[in-house]
């Protein structure tokens, strides 16, 4: 076993890459395990970097990438089912899949990504799917630490970057009357919490929701995102079982701009229980939506 090696599992992805920078940072040498057959520009040619071409659906592929680590991150997510690539496949079989080989290679520590309102009693396939992929884990690897962030933000978001575009619109339509509360998290932030529970001594507990330092409404969110960009616009409060037929139509296009799936998220507050590990028990202080506006927003 290397000392220090981390395998993170969808490491080329949104919170994956940010979470290979954190643990670099900290010291630690990485193994990018992913189906891509290369590495991200920003992460090539780093002396303590490696890349593994892995499969989570595969056996062979996922013994392969833990061997010789001392820990594993699995960052994968399926946010739109294809053909081949189902939720429970990826979140539920996936997940279990990958804490077994980390269980039977003699890994130190198991961190898996989830997501706060993970609910096994979900209507939403997804939804349902983190939650009994969180269970699934916990069954394999019974110490794995599970990470539930809020919604993710950061330059190159896809949460931002899409409120900004709604900018043009005459009209801006809400969901329902856009009183659901967020706790929208800085992705960095969450990547340096990953980084300290891969520490040599992490904090004891076992679950973790974390969430940015404000709790805002997402008419408020919007509200900022516009103020930013200088316009102002009306907004039109759209009762939710429109979208859902919205949605349903568009699950006919090949790549729906809005699944129903983030519809039961949206229907739901999704801030972060003051009962479960927070980014105080990891001594980080999160950073504000308001403040980190500017670098998400520079390219829109």
């Amino acid at each position: 076993m290397r000392p220090n090696l981390i395998t993170v599992f969808g490491g080329t992805g949104f919170l994956g890459r940010a979470t290979v920078h954190e643990l670099l940072n900290a010291g630690h040498p990485v193994r990018i395990a992913s189906r891509r057959p290369g590495l991200p520009a920003s992460l090539q040619h780093h002396a303590r970097l490696e890349h593994c071409r892995a499969d989570i659906r595969d056996d062979a592929d996922v013994a392969r990438a833990v061997e010789g680590a001392s820990g594993v991150v699995n960052a994968v997510s399926l946010y739109v089912e294809q053909r081949d690539l189902r939720f429970t496949t990826i979140h539920v079989e996936g997940a279990a899949r990958l804490a077994r080989a980390a269980h039977k290679a003699g890994l130190e520590r198991v961190i898996q990504i989830s997501g706060i309102g993970a609910d096994s009693r979900s209507p939403s396939p997804y939804i349902r799917a983190r939650a009994e992929g969180e269970a699934a884990v916990l069954r394999e690897y019974p110490n794995a630490v599970i990470v539930r962030p809020s919604v993710l933000f950061g330059p190159g978001d896809a949460f931002v970057r899409n409120l900004a575009g709604l900018a043009p619109l005459p009209v801006i339509p809400l969901f329902g009357f856009g009183s659901t509360r967020l706790q929208p998290v800085h992705v960095t932030d969450i990547a340096r919490a990953i980084a300290r529970l891969c520490a040599d001594e992490p904090p004891t507990q076992h679950t973790f929701e974390l969430g940015g330092p404000d709790i805002l409404t997402y008419r408020q969110i919007l509200t900022l995102v516009l103020s930013h960009l200088g316009r102002k616009r009306p907004m039109l409060p759209v009762p939710f079982t429109v979208w859902h037929a919205l949605a349903t139509l568009g699950s006919l296009l090949p790549n729906p701009p809005l699944t129903r799936d983030q519809l039961y998220l949206m229907q739901r507050d999704n801030v972060a229980s003051a009962t479960l590990g927070t980014f105080h028990d990891l001594g980080i202080t999160p950073h504000s939506l308001v403040e980190s506006l500017p670098d998400c927003l520079s390219t829109s």
